[in-house]
């Protein structure tokens, strides 16, 4: 079978992630990795055209020059605390004279959930209109209606929405870059397509994306996802923390925090101190303190996004990922704060030159070509979605399967 080109971008706060990438349908091989510094994002949105743009295309550029060839589209991360979401029923009569339901009756059902209230956000537009399971005839727990018998049809939806001007400012950079979008995805729903396992989706899970801007969460059970959101709270916050607690740069907290971070610290460093590039000494334990108090804080938001009693869906605990859960020491500070089994998700080996990539920082970039990988995308389906629309997308997923 012919191998054809596949890629993505991650755009975060911190880095910008190309995956150049080819597939037989099958298996997904990595042909090129281009990482670059992360400039004109903040918290998710793009606050320099020019500096964003420029970040994209060197990150491109470097991808590029690994595999040989130009890179003409690719699937597109976006974050951002200006995303939201809600859950939604939709409710149609089966019109068909034999009642059956029909490809264009699922259409019809979802284009129902879709009309959600968006009056509270100026300028709100769908991401994601996701099925999470129908009904038919009060028949619940259906994944796949089409060919049914019924009269009545039901669906419940998870819905994921952001601001047009946000994906609009996100465009133009890609595009400036002579990349076309083939679809827009919320980067924790693409992290959790690359960490998550088909079990854990089952029995119910959390997973918490710590990246250097914010920090996306996702919230699956009975193989659903029931609730999305976004944290604006990040790596990038502990190294502020950093900053000001030790009155240092905000470079050279970052610095500190790489070489030297944890939450967890051996008892016989607690009283030791580093010695700095600059002839200064921090203490170790102050370090750690400050390390530790804010990633504690963190993963209590986490818990205090879901419903109250979460305690009776998570039965496979949480999966923290993102650049943020390389520092040691942090699920066993997750197991303390949270009570509930912990574990650090990274991306799966893949073909190819992927080594670089089995790390939690590319979790999105790995998860953004895994989501096109299962979903397989049509090009009438990518043609919708380059105006960030994913409507149509987020269907074809459904019809593509077996």
């Amino acid at each position: 079978m012919k191998r054809r080109k596949v890629a993505s971008i991650d755009i975060g706060t911190s880095k910008v992630c190309t995956v150049m990438a080819d597939t037989d349908g099958e298996d997904i091989r990595v042909l090129g990795v281009g990482v670059a510094p992360s400039k004109g994002m903040q918290k998710g949105l793009v606050v320099n055209l020019n500096d964003t743009k420029e970040s994209i295309r060197q990150s491109v550029r470097t991808a590029e020059q690994a595999v040989g060839y130009k890179l003409d589209s690719a699937m597109v991360s976006v974050n951002g605390r200006h995303i939201n979401s809600v859950n939604n029923r939709g409710v149609i009569a089966i019109t068909d004279n034999k009642q059956t339901v029909r490809p264009d009756d699922v259409y019809r059902v979802l284009k129902v959930a879709q009309n959600i209230d968006q009056t509270s956000a100026a300028g709100s537009m769908v991401l994601h209109l996701i099925p999470q399971t129908y009904t038919v005839d009060g028949q619940e727990g259906i994944k796949n209606p089409v060919g049914m018998h019924g009269f009545r049809l039901d669906v419940d939806t998870h819905i994921v929405t952001t601001t047009a001007a946000s994906v609009e400012n996100l465009t133009k950079c890609v595009r400036a870059a002579g990349i076309e979008i083939e679809q827009l995805i919320f980067a924790p729903l693409a992290s959790a397509e690359a960490v998550l396992t088909p079990d854990e989706k089952q029995t119910g899970v959390i997973m918490a994306d710590i990246g250097g801007g914010t920090t996306g969460v996702t919230a699956y059970y009975n193989g659903n996802i029931f609730h999305t959101s976004v944290l604006p709270v990040s790596g990038h916050s502990i190294t502020h923390d950093i900053s000001v607690g030790l009155g240092v740069s905000i470079e050279l907290a970052e610095e500190i925090k790489l070489k030297y971070g944890s939450v967890v610290p051996g008892e016989e460093k607690m009283a030791d101190r580093a010695m700095l590039e600059d002839g200064r000494t921090i203490q170790y334990a102050e370090l750690y303190e400050i390390i530790r108090t804010r990633t504690e804080e963190m993963l209590r938001l986490i818990l205090l996004e879901l419903p109250s009693d979460y305690n009776k869906y998570i039965r496979s605990g949480i999966v923290l990922t993102g650049g943020t859960t390389n520092l040691p020491g942090i699920t066993e500070l997750g197991l303390d704060v949270t009570h509930l089994p912990v574990r650090i998700g990274t991306p799966p080996k893949m073909y190819g030159i992927s080594d670089s990539l089995i790390d939690p920082a590319y979790s999105t970039a790995v998860g953004l070509l895994l989501w096109k990988h299962e979903h397989k995308l049509s090009p009438k389906e990518n043609e919708n979605s380059n105006s960030g629309r994913s409507f149509m997308a987020d269907l074809g997923g459904l019809f593509g399967r077996k």
